[in-house]
């Protein structure tokens, strides 16, 4: 067998290395079309339905109640008027976005508040001050209806085959110096017939 020569060892370098480049290339237009893609053809947003929460009537003006859905998602629901349609109730998840902890409604105040760093948020889910509001963050807002004097809150499909939700009981405060972030025991919690 003849032995290569310097030639032929240049050639198939060069020829490698232009192999190579056209696959990087390749590779980087693929990956810029698959991000174009999914900004010009969306995915199809996710199926929802509504779940029953309580009847109007048993819900008291300026009162709040904590909600589980069916997934786990921890929710504070809020009616600050009487009229009995969906514009005196509010839904915003109880996790704080700034670190998870635990956010719960203070009606006196009329807010919501995170023990865990003194955040703010308005009745509109807005961060007004705190960590949350430096960081410009929000209460996720789930969407709720009323109907024929009951109201319910919009869940995706998947969570209506789980089960039902479950309203819970406020979470007391246990002392001083108690930090609910870092309580690593369960919620308690009394559901009820919903």
């Amino acid at each position: 067998m003849p032995e290569p020569t310097e030639s032929d060892r240049r050639g198939f370098l060069s020829r490698a290395s232009s192999v190579a480049m056209f696959g990087g290339l390749v590779a980087a237009y693929g990956t810029f079309a698959g991000f174009l893609g999914r900004f010009v053809y969306p995915a199809h947003s996710q199926t929802t339905g509504w779940m029953f929460i309580i009847d109007v009537a048993g819900f008291a003006e300026g009162g709040a109640i904590n909600y589980r859905t069916p997934a786990g998602k921890r929710v504070v629901i809020t009616r600050t008027g009487r009229t009995g349609t969906v514009d005196d109730f509010t839904a915003y998840s109880s996790t704080c976005p700034h670190l998870g902890c635990q956010v719960n409604w203070e009606g006196q105040n009329n807010r919501f508040f995170c023990p865990c760093h003194n955040g703010i948020f308005s009745p509109e889910g807005k961060a007004i001050e705190g960590p949350p509001a430096k960081a410009g963050q929000e209460l996720l807002r789930f969407p709720l209806k009323v109907e024929e004097a009951l109201l319910y809150i919009e869940v995706p499909t998947e969570e209506l085959a789980m089960g039902e939700g479950a309203i819970e009981e406020p979470v007391a405060s246990i002392g001083p110096g108690h930090d609910p972030c870092l309580d690593p025991r369960p919620v308690a919690s009394s559901p009820k017939e919903v």
